[in-house]
């Protein structure tokens, strides 16, 4: 088992404690990982993009002139593609981009980032995250206690003040237990995790 140490909020080394390896110490399989960021980005695509087609643009009901005898080429419609104001070939229209992949396909993509984070010493674990009001310098000491800027900060339980504190650092994000994922541990530097979510990431993925 994989042994680190645990800090309080002044950045101090008060204990250690064991992860488990079912869950911290796994083989890293980076084909999963890679298809669930790709699944997560996905998903987050609007595909709102829509333009008209000849039959959904307004207008060109009738025959701009008679088919035979005028000189010009024949036409059946002021709306045509090749008319300016015209509809478009083949428009874009609204699609769903998302795609799914298994849970355990999931779980396994999660556990190989955690796993890569401890073993990068990445993987920074507080005995507690609590602060009396909201105040981002505060949060900003903290940070600045345990030498990282860009942070994604777990949380074991809904804590306000932490929360709200954190919300005006662009560069950390706050999220719990129920809320992690594999592109957000990807995308920050360093995770802080407090002792309590540790035991829960534990219970839940083990």
């Amino acid at each position: 088992m994989a042994k680190v140490a645990v800090y309080n909020m002044e950045g101090a080394e008060v204990e250690s404690m064991e992860l488990n390896d079912s869950v911290f110490g796994v083989e890293i399989n980076e084909h999963l990982v890679h298809m669930a960021v790709l699944q997560q980005l996905a998903n987050n695509r609007q595909g709102t993009q829509k333009a008209k087609t000849r039959s959904e643009v307004r207008g060109g009901g009738r025959k701009p002139w008679r088919q035979k005898g005028t000189g010009h080429a024949r036409q059946g419609s002021t709306r045509a593609p090749q008319w300016t104001g015209g509809g478009m070939v083949f428009a874009p229209t609204p699609r769903d981009y998302s795609f799914k992949i298994n849970k355990k396909e999931k779980r396994i993509a999660l556990k190989s980032v955690l796993t890569s984070k401890v073993s990068e010493e990445k993987f920074v674990v507080v005995d507690e995250l609590k602060l009396d009001e909201i105040k981002t310098k505060k949060f900003v000491e903290v940070l600045n206690n345990l030498k990282t800027q860009k942070a994604l900060v777990v949380l074991d339980e809904m804590n306000a003040n932490v929360i709200a504190s954190a919300k005006n650092i662009y560069t950390v994000k706050t999220a719990q237990v129920n809320e992690l994922n594999v592109y957000d541990v990807l995308k920050y530097d360093t995770v802080i995790v407090t002792k309590a979510a540790v035991k829960n990431i534990e219970e839940v993925y083990a």
